[in-house]
């Protein structure tokens, strides 16, 4: 009835209660855990602690913010390290291979994209010639609403919005454009893989500065799985609600969260 979600809390994550309130919002279970790292001991205990939570969930959202203030050399390599834990990692395959589903935004998209679990839908080994997400064109860090398009419904995540949907998102980032090779950029596009775009004001995908804030390859803001239970986002689909962005336009719900609970139920 009450789908789990399990969000894990890294050193430097910040919108943990964004998220969970989401979720909370959806009609999942959110279960926080914070990974400690004051010493090497806390390290243990807490990634055997995530492995069991992870057991006992039906999904999983890494949230954003700046994990390790994003240092040394780009972001997201600390989660990275705690989910290549053998015992972790072990429990992500068990969720993905009972049909579970996993989401990351901003930081946490950038943790997916380092284990390969965007866009291959499993945790491979990555090297130069694969995707990521490094730093914006313009050279430093943006925060704004951008309007984004829904691409692709090939996704559980995506089954309460059709293509062509429009809704303005908070971005907050200094490292989201997304750079891939063009043979995998092509077949990304295929498969339905490429989920949201960055667009302008006519809903076309753009590569403006004024309306793709990190000059992401073919506009592109979130990416699936090639089964679309895993969702990688920069922007932040969690910042809603009654009294935020009053004096903002448009659709803000892209109704993701709702959907992952519906399809547990």
């Amino acid at each position: 009835a009450r789908p789990k979600a399990l969000i894990p809390i890294f050193p430097g994550t910040n919108c943990e209660y964004d998220s969970a309130r989401a979720l909370e919002r959806a009609g999942a279970e959110a279960d926080i855990v914070v990974i400690r790292n004051l010493t090497a001991d806390d390290v243990a205990r807490s990634v055997e602690n995530v492995a069991a939570r992870i057991a006992e969930s039906n999904m999983i959202f890494i949230p954003g913010g700046f994990s390790g203030g994003d240092e040394p050399d780009g972001s997201g390599k600390f989660i990275m390290a705690v989910l290549l834990n053998p015992a972790v990692k072990a429990a992500i395959e068990r969720l993905i291979a009972r049909k579970g589903l996993i989401i990351g935004i901003c930081n946490g998209f950038q943790a997916l994209i380092k284990l390969g679990l965007v866009p291959y839908g499993e945790i491979v080994d990555t090297d130069i010639n694969s995707p990521t997400l490094t730093f914006n064109r313009i050279g430093r860090h943006q925060s704004r609403y951008v309007t984004t398009r829904i691409a692709s419904v090939k996704s559980p995540w995506l089954s309460e919005v059709e293509v062509g949907d429009l809704h303005n998102i908070p971005i907050s980032h200094g490292e989201g454009r997304f750079v891939c090779s063009d043979e995998l950029l092509a077949k990304l596009a295929a498969n339905g893989q490429i989920a949201t775009q960055y667009v302008d004001f006519a809903g076309q995908p753009s590569m403006d500065i004024a309306h793709n804030p990190n000059g992401s390859n073919m506009a592109i803001e979130g990416i699936l799985s090639p089964d679309g239970r895993v969702f990688g986002k920069m922007g932040h689909s969690e910042r809603i609600g009654t009294h935020i962005a009053k004096n903002i336009l448009g659709e803000k719900d892209q109704k993701i969260f709702a959907a992952g609970v519906k399809y547990f139920q």
